[in-house]
């Protein structure tokens, strides 16, 4: 498959903000999100992953075109420490290709430890993704939890 995963760098703040435009939009299904007077939905906090060291902002291309973006986060708590995926997104036409499975896996190997990744109750199709993904990624080895009925996590290790 023709797609690169590219780190972003202070650069690309404006193509990852324009993309974020798009992916809100799409979220906003599940969320109350609305656009502003401007049109725009707000901005979304970015700033961190250009100064903190446990974030983690990538594009991603796909024959040369931007298709997405990824934004990991590492993080600890007082019991644990792990990777989540803050954001993921892959724009509606490269959807069903495979560039997703393709991009969280090459992700997942990218950072290597403890993984936790969350999808919202509401979002169906966001929960079959993960799942099959992680279960592909893990060859099942993967644990699933929901958290006060609002949220689904899985747990595994890359």
């Amino acid at each position: 498959m023709d797609y690169e995963i590219v780190k972003a760098s202070l650069e690309n703040v404006e193509t990852l903000t324009n993309l974020m435009q798009f992916y809100i939009y799409d979220f906003s299904e599940f969320i109350e999100a609305h656009v502003e007077e401007n049109g725009r939905f707000g901005d979304y906090p970015l700033n961190d992953y250009w100064t903190e060291d446990n974030h983690f902002p990538y594009l991603v291309r796909f024959k040369g075109k931007y298709a997405g973006f990824v934004l990991v986060k590492w993080i600890k708590t007082e019991t644990k420490s792990y990777f989540s995926i803050a954001e993921f997104f892959i724009m509606k036409k490269y959807r069903r290709t495979g560039l997703g499975k393709s991009v969280a896996g090459e992700i997942f190997r990218l950072h290597k430890g403890n993984w936790e990744v969350f999808q919202m109750e509401k979002n169906q199709q966001a929960q079959l993704f993960w799942r099959n993904v992680i279960n592909e990624y893990t060859g099942g080895r993967f644990t699933e939890r929901v958290e006060k009925g609002k949220r689904i996590t899985q747990e595994f290790a890359s």
